[in-house]
């Protein structure tokens, strides 16, 4: 059963509310997380909770469970001279920085002269989010997992 601290793995399809395909698990390679450890948005975490082997669920997001409402105020036009000199600053580029004491990815979205156009939103911030779920596996971290909130080996992820 999908409980705290259980190992995860999901086949999953997430699209967005037109329908259009995000992202999606391939049957060799399924996702694979540590439940109860925010490792994946709220709203799908909660959702998955209690279920079995082979349940299959559909699930929709809100943002404020998901990746959040779209800010403007991530939205930011800043000086070239914040970037280290030596930095090759490009649209696409991603970094990171501290906004009151949280971190915050910021992805560069246009260089014009001396200002970088930068956007602290998540990509899907701000949508609703339909995932497609099937429980492929369940088992019980190792103790090592459980210390460090992630999975290792097969099928585990540090970045969800």
């Amino acid at each position: 059963m999908v409980k705290k601290d259980a190992v995860v793995s999901l086949s999953y399809t997430l699209k967005n509310d037109t329908g259009q395909e995000l992202d999606k698990s391939t049957p060799d390679k399924p996702f694979t997380y540590l439940h109860g450890n925010k490792q994946i948005v709220p709203g799908l975490e909660n959702a998955l909770e209690g279920l079995a082997v082979g349940d299959k669920k559909q699930v929709t997001v809100a943002p404020a469970e998901g990746y959040g409402e779209f800010s403007a105020e991530l939205k930011k036009e800043v000086e070239r001279s914040n970037f280290p000199k030596d930095a090759k600053i490009q649209a696409g580029m991603q970094f990171s920085t501290e906004v009151n004491g949280n971190h915050q990815v910021f992805t560069v979205t246009d260089i014009a002269g001396d200002k970088v156009k930068v956007d602290g939103n998540h990509p899907l911030a701000g949508q609703t989010l339909h995932f497609d779920v099937e429980v492929v596996e369940i088992r019980d971290a190792t103790a090592e997992e459980l210390q460090h909130g992630h999975v290792h080996g097969p099928g585990g992820h540090d970045h969800h």
